[in-house]
């Protein structure tokens, strides 16, 4: 684990990484909620939710790339924000064009975003653990961009909830992320607090 050029030590990157993960895990858990309930009766808010998920992407991609050594320091996590603010306005396009349509256009995010987030864990595999969960999240996340992009051909018309499965699955393995580097940060003082105090030296 090395210190980023913002100067943060490792044990503060951590703390940030398992803050990012908890952040994100809330967030999607509450768009799924609201997806299924209030976004159900509608349209403006399930259309206002489709556009904020992969804007709340972009800004989630840019702050912690800025956070863990700087944007150049971390080319996936830059290139993914771009890639999501242009699918945010590309969500807004398509909603004039019916939901078919904004399913192909988050099938296509959910590839490239989720082979950006797999190139990320990979890249931070060595020095933080829980990075199994964003490599399983990122190939699930490519998957699910094919078979919406194979939903969105078929003559049956969409709704929020066909995105709804693919939230929830992001949520969960954020939230498993941030739980697994909360337990091992607990043990790890665990085994510092029961360690004996060094002996001083004789005077």
């Amino acid at each position: 684990m090395t210190t980023g050029s913002a100067g943060l030590p490792p044990a503060a990157q951590e703390r940030w990484l398992r803050l990012y993960y908890f952040a994100r895990a809330g967030f999607s858990a509450i768009w799924v909620l609201l997806a299924l309930t209030a976004g159900q009766q509608s349209p403006g808010l399930a259309m206002a939710l489709l556009i904020l998920y992969p804007a709340w992407d972009a800004a989630a991609n840019l702050v912690d790339g800025a956070r863990n050594g700087g944007l150049r320091r971390n080319p996936t996590q830059t290139i993914n924000a771009g890639v999501s603010a242009v699918t945010t306005l590309a969500v807004v396009i398509a909603l004039q064009n019916g939901m078919n349509q904004v399913l192909a256009v988050f099938g296509a995010w959910a590839i490239l975003s989720g082979l950006l987030q797999l190139g990320t864990a990979i890249r931070r595999w060595k020095g933080f653990g829980a990075q199994w969960a964003m490599v399983l999240s990122g190939a699930q996340s490519a998957v699910a961009g094919v078979l919406f992009i194979s939903r969105a051909g078929l003559p049956a018309i969409p709704s929020i909830t066909s995105v709804t499965g693919y939230a929830t699955l992001g949520a969960v393995y954020f939230l498993i992320s941030a739980t697994w580097l909360t337990v091992a940060d607990l043990r790890r003082r665990a085994a510092a607090s029961s360690r004996p105090p060094a002996s001083r030296p004789p005077a």
